[in-house]
């Protein structure tokens, strides 16, 4: 435990109980412990249980256990039943989950007229394409967004209770309806999982030639198709209508731009195409930044040879030339005894950095203002 991880107290008090004890379960428990948090863990799965308790995630739970938070992490198909037998066997306990689509647990639970006065959805928009206790980390959630749905009958000290949950894990709580919530991540999250994937897919039958010509563009638009068909077979399902929604209207677009280029000549196809790629512009450039910010760097690519220290070198002559590195990106071409460091720095700077670089011997492949 890091010293300035104790140096705060943790918002929750009392015993906190987690059900499932995969990705977001054990790192939700690794970040409570790091606060001395009681957490107690439970899984279906013994030996994923046994696991997440063996790397710190929590203890095993007892008869005597009297918890005053419960999250339920498992599975969405599975949710609702957890959700309501968690209400039902700790009647003093509040109960939030963390599963990604939040009208369907919700009306479920509705539906067979289970008491939802103590019960709280949630979701932490963080994640990994890898899952399971062994991948948990303590510091998924930093920064990240973590929406809360409340509705007329939530209690404010129950609120206070999981927005509280969300800053001691450092994420950054945002009240929603679950209508608001679902339509918002169809757009932004189940979307592009498919859109992805079907990507990718194109690259299970590609030439071997093809594929070597991959680079960075490729491989940041199917970064996030690695993550696990059933688990999206779920969440998908759960969210159909949202998702379906924005899908019809997305095939309408491509289908308006592979008309325009069957025909690329023909009077306005053009414009058609160009007016796509500046819709897609102008989207980019909605996507909040570095710190939640709309503000936009400028790009700086460098040449990097692959031998152990030039990064590290890299980045301490940025410091003394006085330029803050706002963001990376590393390349690496097939073959090439050398890397391309895409970075972002502040507009100011960018015209020092190049010249501070060349002046140090540095390569510059590119910038902005090419």
């Amino acid at each position: 435990m890091s010293d300035s991880t104790n140096a705060r107290a943790a918002r929750v008090s009392g015993t906190v109980r987690i059900v499932g004890a995969g990705l977001l379960g054990s790192s939700i428990g690794h970040a409570l412990r790091a606060l001395d948090v009681d957490v107690v863990l439970a899984d279906a799965s013994p030996s994923q249980l046994r696991l997440a308790i063996d790397y710190g995630a929590g203890r095993a739970e007892r008869e005597d256990d009297n918890p005053s938070l419960i999250v339920v992490a498992v599975p969405p198909d599975v949710t609702a039943d957890v959700i309501q037998a968690e209400l039902k066997a700790y009647p003093d306990a509040v109960v939030t989950d963390v599963a990604s689509v939040k009208l369907e647990p919700f009306d479920q639970l509705r539906r067979r007229g289970v008491d939802l006065t103590r019960y709280i959805g949630s979701h932490p928009l963080a994640g990994r394409e890898r899952g399971g206790a062994i991948s948990a980390r303590a510091d998924l959630f930093v920064g990240r967004p973590w929406v809360v749905c409340r509705d007329e009958e939530t209690r404010a000290a129950d609120l206070s209770l999981v927005e509280a949950l969300a800053l001691d894990l450092g994420a950054m709580p945002l009240e929603m309806t679950p209508e608001e919530h679902d339509h918002s991540v169809a757009l932004t999250s189940h979307v592009p999982q498919v859109v992805a994937s079907l990507l990718a897919a194109r690259l299970a039958s590609a030439d071997e030639d093809a594929l070597r010509l991959a680079g960075q563009g490729v491989r940041d638009t199917t970064r996030i198709a690695a993550s696990a068909p059933e688990l999206w077979v779920q969440i998908l399902s759960a969210n159909a209508e949202p998702v379906v929604e924005v899908l019809d209207a997305l095939a309408a677009d491509l289908r308006d731009v592979s008309d325009a280029l069957r025909e690329p000549n023909a009077p306005g196809a053009r414009r058609r195409v160009a007016d796509a790629i500046k819709h897609g512009n102008e989207g980019v450039e909605r996507l909040p930044g570095k710190h939640g910010q709309n503000r936009r760097f400028e790009q700086l690519v460098v040449m990097v040879d692959d031998t152990p220290g030039q990064l590290g070198r890299l980045f301490g002559e940025l410091g003394e030339l006085g330029v803050n590195v706002e963001d990376l990106r590393l390349e690496h071409s097939p073959g090439a005894q050398f890397g391309l460091a895409d970075i972002s720095v502040a507009p100011a700077a960018l015209r020092g950095a190049i010249e501070g670089l060349e002046a140090r011997g540095w390569r510059i492949a590119g910038n902005t203002n090419d």
